[in-house]
This record gives C-alpha cells, structure tokens and sequence, in this order.
C-alpha cells in the first residue's frame, strides 16, 4: 500500500475487525464516495481485505498511509497486553492529519448491570439478546457456535482508555459514555484538525466537543 494518497482520491479508513461484510458496519462519517473502506479480520470466514492481527499490520499496511482507523467493539477481543501494540500500529499507519475513532463496551456500565442481575437481558441484537455477561466475556451464543473470536479478553473504563490511547502515541485522546453501555474514543494526530473532525463528526450524531 503506497504512503502517499494521489490528490483527488478518496480519503482511506482502514476498518479493522470488521467482521462480515456490511455498510452498516461502517460509522455514518465514513460512508460515502469520500471514503474508502479497507477492511481488516483475524477471521477469514468474513472474507476482509486483509486477514491480519490488529497488533502487527507491518507486512499489510505501511506507515502514514491511511486518513482514519475505525475500531468497533474490537479492542476488548484482544489480550490485556495486546492492547498498546495494537494502538500504536494505529497510529503508526495513520497519516499526521489522521485520526481514530474507537468504540468498546464500558466497564463501569457494566458493573452497574451486573448489580441488577448477570442474566438480565440488557438488550436485544441483531445477533440475539445481550445480558451483562454477555458484554463481559463476549457473546456466549457465537462462542457456543465455535466464534472464539467473539470472546473478550480484556476491558476499559473512560479514565482506562484515554491513557492508553495518549500511552500508544496518539497527539489528543478525548473519551465520552455512549448510550448502549459502550465508550467512544478519539485519538487524534499531531496535525489533526479537532474542530474540523469534530464537526464532521457532529453531523453523524457524534459530538465529543460542542459542535458548530
């Protein structure tokens, strides 16, 4: 993969975790002819672009060669220690204006569930219900089927995540609570515009500053 994106083209993001393949996978401020979506799986049944670990992409994606890293319930499958290596390939692979938009469960909106009962059903998914241990250990019923790549195997809280991003690298770490027990994350480079990812972002529905 070249380095240097021809003027013109669309803008790189590099979807790692990607699973099966789907639009809706696929965050609202990366659809469109404005970006292209490459796409990264451990798993080959899903059929990614490039089969790779997120922990060393050195042999698949060279450095500062894509504009996003988009990372959706993803980190949580890796081990404890896995974590900054897999950070800082993000940003190894991001251009200086580059940013990364994360997304994994809370821990702390967990906890609280689990208070009210560990078999609970929180809520439903496309992929059936979802109690606390559930979004603890990884989905049981795809684990059952033999997807041991739906088990997590570490977890974040908002304090927990932010260092780890600033740890790996990244110039800016802003994290805010979702509404689906879930963290999102922003790690941005050095020559990243925050205003102008912020806005960006304000316009899909995800606001981690006031928007414009």
């Amino acid at each position: 993969m070249e380095a240097d994106a021809h003027q013109g083209e669309p803008k790189r993001v590099l979807h790692v975790g990607c699973g099966p393949l789907s639009p809706e996978k696929l965050h609202g401020v990366f659809r469109g002819p404005g970006w292209r979506e490459i796409r990264v799986d451990i798993d080959p049944a899903v059929k990614p672009d490039i089969q790779a670990s997120i922990t060393n992409l050195r042999k698949e994606v060279a450095d500062a060669s894509v504009d996003a890293v988009w990372s959706s319930h993803n980190l949580e499958h890796v081990y404890d220690h896995e974590v900054e290596p897999a950070l800082r390939e993000f940003v190894r692979v991001l251009r200086p204006a580059g940013f990364a938009l994360i997304t994994c469960p809370d821990l702390e909106a967990i906890a609280n569930l689990i208070a009210a009962g560990v078999e609970r059903v929180a809520y439903v998914s496309p992929a059936g219900p979802v109690t606390p241990l559930d979004m603890l250990f990884g989905l049981r019923s795809a684990v059952e089927r033999g997807n041991y790549f739906m088990c997590h195997r570490t977890g974040f809280t908002q304090e927990r995540l932010g260092n780890l991003i600033i740890a790996a690298g990244f110039h800016e770490a802003h994290v805010l609570k979702g509404q689906s027990y879930d963290l999102w994350a922003l790690g941005l480079m050095p020559e990243a515009s925050r205003e102008e990812i912020n806005n960006v972002l304000c316009a899909n529905g995800l606001a981690f500053h006031a928007c414009a």
